[in-house]
This record gives C-alpha cells, sequence and structure tokens, in this order.
C-alpha cells in the first residue's frame, strides 16, 4: 500500500472546551442576544407621543440595521423577517404588510434588471461596453472617471435609478471582458461604486433627477403657496453637486486604489472582439429599440405612468419579439435584492404609519428651534441619516411638515428648509437599501456591504459639511439667506 505524505500538520487545539465552543457558536450568542434584548425592550412601556406599535416598529427597526450592517444574517433574509415580525408583533396587519411588497419600487428594480439582462443576453451591453472601452479607457483611471462623470451627468437629465440600470449592464461587460475577480479585485469594485456615488450625487441636481424633489416642491406649493423653479432649484443644487463630484472621485480612488495597471491587454481582447463580433442582429436592434424608448418614457412620461409601469410594459415587448426568455431571466436577476428592498419598504412603511419617524424627528429638532442656521444643521442631519434607512420620498414626507412649520414660526424662508431637507436625504451612500442605485450596484458581487458602508459614511460626511458651506457662503449671492 502506498502511502500518501501529509502536507500540512495536523493542528492541536489546546485551549480549554468551554472557550472552543464559545468561540464556535459566537454567531448564535449575538443572535440570541438580539432576540433577548428585543424580548426585554418589549416589555417596557412607550416614551411619551409613541404607540405601542410605534415604539416595537422602533425596536424593530433597530434591530434590522444592526444585522444589515453586522451581515449575521444575509440581507434578503433580514428585510423578510422583518415583515414576518410586522404582524407577529402587531405593528401592523398582515394584509397591509404583505401588501406593501408590491411596492412601485420594487417591480421598478425588477424590470431594470431585466432589462439588463436583455442587454446582455443578446449582447448589445457587450457591443457598447466594448466601444466604450476602445475609444474612452486608453488607462484604467480615464476609464473610471467617465464612468463616474458618466453617471452624474445622465442623472441630471433622468432618474438616478434608469441611470444606474443603464450603466450596470455596460459596467457588468467591462470588468467581464478585464476577467475582473469579484471578491479580489479593487478595481472592479472601483467601477461599480463610481455608477452609485455617480448617479446619487448627479441626481440631486434638477428635478429629473428623482421623486424627492417634485415632490418636496409640491408640498411647498400647496403649505406656503410658494413657488420653486427648475433654474432656482438647480442654482442651489450645482454648488453642492460639482464640489462633491470632485471629492467623491477622489475619495473612490482613495478607497479602492486600481490593482490593475493597464488595459491594453483588454482593449487588444476587445479590439479583437469588435471585428469578430460582426453586424448588429435583430435581437440587438429591438432591445436598443425598447431601451430608448423607455428611457424616453421615463424622461417625459415618467410622472404621468410611474418607472415601473413603463418598465414593465418594455419588459412585455421584450418576451413578446422573443428576445429574452424566461429561463434566461431567472439566471441574471438577482432576486435576494429585490426581497431585500421589499421588505426594507414594508418596514419603513411601518415607522411612517405609526408616527415613530415623526416622533424621531420632533425629538431631534427640538433643541434648535433658537437659531436658525443649528436647526438647518440639525435638519439637514437627520435627513442625510435617516435617508439611508427609508426611502427618500418617506423623508420628505415626515420632515417636509415639521420643516415648514418650524420655518414659519421663525420667520424663515421655507424655501432654505426645502432644500436643507430634500438636498441631504438624497444622498444615500452606505447601505443598499437606502436607494435603488445602490441597491443595483450591490447586486453585482463584487461589494460587501462593510465596502459600501464605511467609504459611504465618510463620503456622507464630506457630503454634510459642503451642504453647509454652500448654505452658508453661496445661497446668500442667489438671494437665500438663512
Amino acid at each position: 500500500m502506498e502511502h500518501q505524505s501529509i502536507d500540512k500538520p495536523l493542528k492541536i487545539d489546546n485551549r480549554p472546551l468551554w472557550l472552543i465552543v464559545i468561540d464556535r457558536t459566537t454567531r448564535y450568542q449575538v443572535l440570541a442576544g438580539l432576540i433577548v434584548i428585543i424580548v426585554i425592550l418589549f416589555q417596557f412601556s412607550p416614551p411619551d407621543g409613541l404607540s405601542v406599535q410605534g415604539y416595537r416598529s422602533l425596536v424593530l427597526f433597530v434591530a434590522a440595521i444592526f444585522l444589515w450592517i453586522s451581515g449575521m444574517l444575509p440581507l434578503a433574509v433580514t428585510s423578510l423577517l422583518a415583515m414576518a415580525l410586522l404582524p407577529l408583533f402587531g405593528i401592523l396587519e398582515r394584509k397591509q404588510t404583505f401588501a406593501l411588497f408590491g411596492n412601485e419600487a420594487v417591480f421598478f428594480i425588477l424590470g431594470a434588471f431585466i432589462l439588463g439582462a436583455a442587454m446582455t443576453g443578446t449582447g448589445l451591453s457587450t457591443r457598447l461596453a466594448r466601444g466604450m472601452l476602445v475609444r474612452f479607457g486608453t488607462t484604467p483611471e480615464r476609464l473610471a472617471i467617465t464612468v463616474f462623470l458618466l453617471s452624474a451627468i445622465l442623472s441630471f437629465a433622468m432618474s438616478e435609478h434608469v441611470v444606474a440600470a443603464i450603466m450596470f449592464s455596460v459596467v457588468a461587460e467591462i470588468v467581464r471582458s478585464l476577467d475582473l475577480h469579484p471578491e479580489r479585485s479593487r478595481y472592479g469594485k472601483l467601477l461599480f461604486m463610481s455608477i452609485s456615488w455617480g448617479c446619487v450625487i448627479g441626481g440631486i441636481a434638477t428635478f429629473l433627477g428623482g421623486a424627492r424633489a417634485p415632490l418636496a416642491v409640491g408640498m411647498l406649493r400647496e403649505n406656503a403657496g410658494i413657488e420653486f423653479s427648475f433654474f432656482e432649484w438647480t442654482l442651489a443644487a450645482l454648488p453642492l453637486v460639482l464640489p462633491l463630484l470632485f471629492a467623491g472621485y477622489l475619495l473612490l480612488r482613495w478607497f479602492f486604489p486600481k490593482d490593475v495597471e493597464d488595459i491594453d491587454s483588454g482593449l487588444q481582447f476587445l479590439t479583437r472582439m469588435r471585428l469578430e463580433i460582426g453586424r448588429i442582429t435583430w435581437n440587438e436592434k429591438i432591445t436598443a429599440i425598447v431601451m430608448i424608448l423607455t428611457i424616453g418614457a421615463w424622461i417625459f412620461l415618467g410622472k404621468q405612468l410611474g418607472l415601473a409601469t413603463i418598465a414593465i410594459l418594455a419588459v412585455s415587448a421584450l418576451f413578446a419579439f422573443r428576445v429574452v426568455s424566461w429561463q434566461a431571466i431567472e439566471e441574471y436577476v438577482n432576486w435576494g435584492v429585490i426581497l431585500m428592498y421589499g421588505g426594507a419598504i414594508a418596514l419603513a412603511s411601518a415607522l411612517e404609519k405609526n408616527g415613530t419617524a415623526e416622533w424621531l424627528a420632533q425629538k431631534g429638532l427640538a433643541g434648535f428651534a433658537g437659531s436658525p442656521f443649528l436647526l438647518i444643521a440639525a435638519i439637514s442631519l437627520f435627513s442625510i441619516l435617516l435617508t439611508e434607512c427609508i426611502s427618500n420620498a418617506a423623508v420628505i414626507a415626515i420632515l417636509m411638515p415639521v420643516g415648514l412649520s418650524i420655518s414659519k414660526s421663525m420667520g424663515m424662508d421655507p424655501k432654505i428648509m426645502t432644500l436643507a431637507i430634500t438636498l441631504p436625504a438624497g444622498l444615500a451612500y452606505c447601505l443598499p437599501m437606502g436607494t435603488p442605485a445602490n441597491a443595483i450596484v450591490y447586486s453585482s458581487g463584487f461589494l460587501k456591504s462593510r465596502e459600501m458602508i464605511f467609504p459611504g459614511a465618510v463620503i456622507m460626511a464630506v457630503s454634510w459639511l459642503l451642504f453647509l458651506a454652500s448654505a452658508l457662503f453661496v445661497w446668500p449671492l442667489i438671494g437665500l439667506k438663512i
């Protein structure tokens, strides 16, 4: 009999058995401890002004944040668990809870994923990605900054969610062409994070970047009878957006230093593949036409029809023309992200419906009513923190009534309060559930939660400081005095 040599010597753990057990079961101990803490907190009476359901939703919300950040459970599982616990704890009724999973944002993300899958499956995104690399990607640095600035500039004119969906499919082909490894490639992380940060920063520049600005301006018109023009909004937002673009890319380069010295081999490969791929196919043409019409509908008809409705109609057209098959779609769509976002929306809705978020806003801002600048600083900070956890539209709906009431009592310009709430509410960098752009980028598999959270916290702090500087030094020059 031939004996096999042992390459690695056996290691014997000489620690006491109880210490080994504790070390091996740390995860379970933390989860058990979390359950015990929740049960104990439920025994306390809710604070003044907060209902029992509101208090319980607050406890559940904090527990979900802990699980999302720690990664003790997958993000999707945490969100689904929150949905199950909402009716179990008597926070919301079962029908109401699970109906919230049908939120428009969930179906928009699903539609965006399928559209991206069609671009990938037909080879259209491959063609676009190769053309983009060959034309603009002469160096890794130029390619990364092109992705970042293009994401931001496109978000000036259309929903940042739409831009993220479009850019994601293109960048996915770029990293595949360069053979970048999802777990090890810092450059791959840089490219995907450039999409997210570019869309987030560019999305606050105009009314077209998202629903929050039109919503806030509409509430301003109804509550105070004041109009906020497109030009005025952009003029007030650009002093924040432009320096953020500069600072944001520098931070991305610092957190994700490129580990690719050149892309010559990739360019040579792409040039060769462009010659081999031949003329554009029928399916590619159909996909391109559907994408162009969809983007146009999102820009011009998004408010009337809804982004999700347009996305679903576009997806139906792709299936009608047999451009995609359901079997292929199942492989491309990240269903975990869909489940995560649906659960997060349900939890956020519970906070809003039970008055918990409004209670938190009022408690947090009560001590700053004596100083206009401190009030602006406080409410903008609260807005930028809250938008990481619930939808930015919900942040607007919660904070605008409170903010406009306080600004009226203090004799402050309501436009300033509107900007102080709405601009920070669009700057969600840290968590995948903060905005669909983050969720779409997270689905790439290149980024872990902590790789989004820590850099996101830094750019969030920079964004808040730049916002305060803009409000204090730039806004008075355009007639917006605090």
